[in-house]
C-alpha cells in the first residue's frame, strides 16, 4: 500500500515543478505474477473434451480473484523496477 505522505510527496513536488500528473489503470496486470505454489482450477463451461469431463487445469500465472494475485504481482513489478534501476 502506497502511504499518503508518499502521494502528497509526489503531488506537492509535481505542483512546485509544474509538472502534468497522470494516472493509468492496467486491466491485466494481475495476469503477470508468477505462482510459487500449486493451484488448480475446474474447467471452464464450453472447454470440456468428451471422457475428460473431471479434468483441471493448473495455473502457472495468477488470476482476478486469487488471494496471491495482488502479492505475485507486486513482487513481479518489483523485480523489473529493481532490474531497470541498474
Amino acid at each position: 500500500m502506497v502511504k499518503m505522505s508518499s502521494i502528497r510527496t509526489v503531488l506537492s513536488l509535481a505542483s512546485t515543478l509544474d509538472l502534468e500528473v497522470e494516472k493509468m489503470d492496467v486491466k491485466i496486470a494481475f495476469f503477470h505474477g508468477d505462482l510459487e505454489e500449486k493451484i488448480y482450477m475446474k474447467l471452464l463451461d464450453g472447454f470440456h473434451v468428451e471422457g475428460k469431463e473431471d479434468y483441471v487445469c493448473r495455473l502457472r500465472k495468477s488470476l482476478y480473484g486469487l488471494k496471491q494475485a495482488l502479492r505475485q504481482w507486486y513482487k513481479k513489478f518489483e523485480f523489473v523496477m529493481c532490474e531497470v534501476r541498474l
